[in-house]
């Protein structure tokens, strides 16, 4: 058994909201992430906006939200949460997986996007990367990301990497392929306050509001 402690970035247990309007759906997501190594989950709600309202009471790390659901969706949801400034990383994780939803919940600030049809490992993967602040994506789902960006006009303008030091866009670059704050730092021997302050940089020259909008503002300057 691997003792080394985590990463500083990383929380020791990845506290964890479901958010679904299907009772058992919830009870099947408890049943396999609560107790996995490395995730807790500290609550559950049954539509968007007890979901936003529990974020808000339990500070977690890692949002699981669906997208269909009564009183709000889970796009608006989502949205909200990321606007809040609470820090929980939003997956999304819906049986529905149309470019239209996928677009969607990006633009709302979702950090990753799985299938409910994903195996349990990788759904507990997915909660400790969110928590980690990588970005886990189902790889189908990953495909139709990196389609999206190819198709995505350009805005009229600069390319806005172009306003990046050499440094941030090293980072924007790393972001790209999915590595969270620690790894990067890792990689490019920094401290983990210097990359967040990196990355902070990245969101305001950007003009983007997660990772996910930095990774597919890297992808459509590469096919620009």
């Amino acid at each position: 058994m691997d003792l080394t402690p985590p990463p500083p970035s990383v929380p020791a247990v990845a506290r964890t909201v479901l958010v679904d309007d299907e009772p058992l759906i919830r009870a099947g997501l408890r049943l396999i992430l609560d107790g996995a190594p490395g995730i807790q989950v500290i609550g559950e709600a049954g539509d968007g906006l007890a979901g936003v309202q529990a974020v808000a009471a339990l500070r977690p790390d890692v949002v699981l939200m669906d997208i269909r659901m009564p009183v709000l969706d889970g796009i608006s949801a989502t949205r909200q949460i990321v606007a809040s400034g609470h820090g929980a990383a939003v997956v999304v994780l819906t049986s529905f997986d149309t470019e239209g939803f996928i677009a969607d919940a990006l633009d709302a600030g979702a950090q990753g996007f799985l299938l409910k049809n994903s195996p349990p490992e990788e759904l507990m993967d997915a909660v400790r990367q969110a928590a980690a602040g990588a970005m886990p994506f189902t790889p189908a789902v990953l495909r139709r990301v990196a389609q999206l960006a190819a198709r995505a006009p350009r805005a009229d303008g600069p390319d806005p990497l172009a306003e990046l030091s050499d440094r941030e866009r090293e980072v924007a670059l790393l972001i790209a392929d999915g590595l969270g704050n620690q790894e990067i730092a890792d990689r490019l021997y920094l401290s983990l306050p210097t990359v967040k302050t990196y990355v902070g940089r990245l969101f305001t020259k950007l003009g983007v509001t997660n990772r996910v909008q930095i990774a597919l503002a890297v992808q459509r300057s590469q096919v620009g």
